[in-house]
């Protein structure tokens, strides 16, 4: 597998060569640089850190300043590491990965976390109907979610009950995405469909072997 993080720019479209217009997301894939590259010797796992995104020196602590020092870059705001590759595609201390590690045509997964938003209640959290009757003395309870146990026994109330509370800002992971367009120069990387996640926030493209 190799990998790299990028940056959501927001969503497009293309046509192809039938005319079909196909909704896609853009973007923004590196350049990012190779920082750390562990071995089982030293760390007890083999793996490569790559960062990505300029950010002042004044907003980034000491320790991570001698880090970013010894791998000669500019701190970075976003760090993520890869445990798997591709054979004969080891990467070096202070290898430059950009868009063009990925062609067109082939398939990608991407990671990203979806919109936040906020506490909800079970109807838009869960899709409930809610109590639904305002009738025989119903006040205030269409949205509500009704009882969520039992009496004398368990006397309690079991884990993984569906309850208000907060929802969005997951880990969603988007398999086998078409790499539909790149643009080497600009860094841009067009895949085919939704990817998780507002415009600017960060995701993890992956191509495994």
């Amino acid at each position: 597998m190799s990998g790299i993080i990028g940056k959501k720019i927001g969503m497009t479209s293309i046509y192809d060569e039938k005319g079909k217009n196909i909704p896609c997301t853009v973007i923004e894939a590196g350049p990012c640089v190779v920082t750390q590259v562990k071995t089982k010797e030293k760390d007890g796992y083999e793996a490569i850190q790559i960062a990505f995104d300029d950010k002042k020196d004044k907003h980034t602590s000491k320790a991570l300043k001698g880090h970013f020092a010894k791998a000669g870059v500019s701190p970075k705001r976003k760090l993520v590491e890869f445990s798997r590759f591709e054979a004969g595609h080891e990467k070096k201390f202070g290898d430059v990965l950009k868009a063009d590690i990925f062609v067109e045509g082939e398939y990608i997964d991407v990671v990203g976390l979806s919109k936040g938003k906020g506490f909800q209640g079970v109807v838009k959290r869960y899709n409930f109907k809610g109590v639904n009757d305002a009738t025989h003395g119903q006040h205030n309870r269409l949205r509500a979610p009704g009882s969520i146990g039992a009496s004398s026994w368990p006397s309690r109330v079991f884990k993984g009950m569906r309850m208000a509370g907060r929802m969005g800002q997951d880990r969603v992971k988007m398999i086998n995405l078409q790499v539909m367009k790149i643009d080497a120069e600009k860094n841009l990387v067009v895949v085919k469909g939704s990817v998780a996640g507002p415009n600017g926030s960060y995701v993890i493209l992956e191509r495994w072997s």
